[in-house]
């Protein structure tokens, strides 16, 4: 859309009169030429599923990719192209990038990710792509970079009314899951992963807890969800050990104060070993799977 002005040529040709409509098109069509994307640059900031994909598809579009994501996951890692480069900072990433897309949750550490002094690292003329959250970008330090030409084009689906009727913002509804597929498959994507979590204990795409997914290996299974502190894997280790339990399988994950540990056990889960579990301070809670 920005690359090539395609939203500006489609507003000329519908203000367009209907009289002598395809010499106006063509007489008009030299106000709106663009450039090519192969050969830019594409800088990513995150790269989680979304972020991973569009690098991807930029890559297989000739685009030079670069990326930063300081907490990208081993399965994203798997699913990247190899000829993805890796920024060493997210300054680094912007002083490089002809295009830069946005990817990252809104939390403390990315509000106003994109500020003033991280736009002067921009080259002349970059374009922005927001399609993650809406503070994540400094709004007045774009509409001035916006107004001085250093940033061509805003790209976004979280608009706000100053900026919606401005030349050089491509505003757009939140469209991302806007579709008559979507609904059923986010609705399936849901009742299968809370049927694995309640079978099996496996967690995935949670907003708190971290992704946890073991394959099953023994007989039963303890799904503990603990207090992230140390020596807590020891101690439920050894509670599991005391009562005459054998471990065939171990998967442990944490996620800020929270962790979470699955364990396959070869025999039947007995009510000495969740006893075991629950006298561990730190536990917070325990179930037989």
């Amino acid at each position: 859309l920005s690359s090539r002005n395609i939203c500006q040529a489609w507003n000329y040709v519908n203000g367009l009169p209907l009289d002598n409509l395809k010499t106006a098109i063509e007489n008009g069509k030299k106000n709106y030429a663009g450039s090519e994307l192969p050969g830019k640059t594409l800088g990513i900031v995150g790269l989680g599923a979304i972020g991973v994909q569009i690098a991807n598809a930029a890559h297989a579009l000739g685009m030079k990719v670069i990326g930063f994501d300081p907490s990208i996951t081993i399965k994203s890692a798997w699913k990247l192209s190899a000829d993805v480069e890796q920024a060493l900072s997210i300054d680094e990433l912007f002083s490089q990038s002809d295009f830069v897309s946005f990817h990252v949750p809104l939390v403390e550490g990315t509000k106003n990710l994109l500020n003033e002094e991280r736009i002067a690292l921009l080259p002349e003329g970059a374009t922005i792509l927001n399609f993650a959250r809406d503070g994540i970008v400094d709004e007045d330090a774009l509409i001035t970079a916006l107004e001085a030409g250093k940033v061509k084009y805003y790209v976004t689906d979280f608009p706000i009314d100053d900026k919606k009727n401005h030349e050089r913002v491509i505003a757009l509804p939140h469209l991302g899951a806007s579709t008559a597929e979507a609904e059923d498959n986010c609705a399936i994507m849901v009742a299968n992963q809370i049927k694995d979590y309640l079978e099996n204990g496996n967690i995935l795409n949670s907003v708190n807890f971290p992704e946890t997914k073991m394959p099953r290996a023994g007989k039963e299974r303890l799904a503990i969800t603990h207090k992230n502190i140390p020596n807590m894997v020891g101690q439920i280790s050894t509670a599991v050990a005391d009562a005459d339990a054998n471990i065939v399988d171990m998967l442990n994950k944490s996620r800020d104060d929270v962790a979470y540990t699955l364990i396959d056990l070869e025999s039947e889960i007995s009510d000495t070993v969740i006893d075991n579990l629950k006298q561990i301070e730190g536990i917070l809670t325990v179930r037989g799977l």
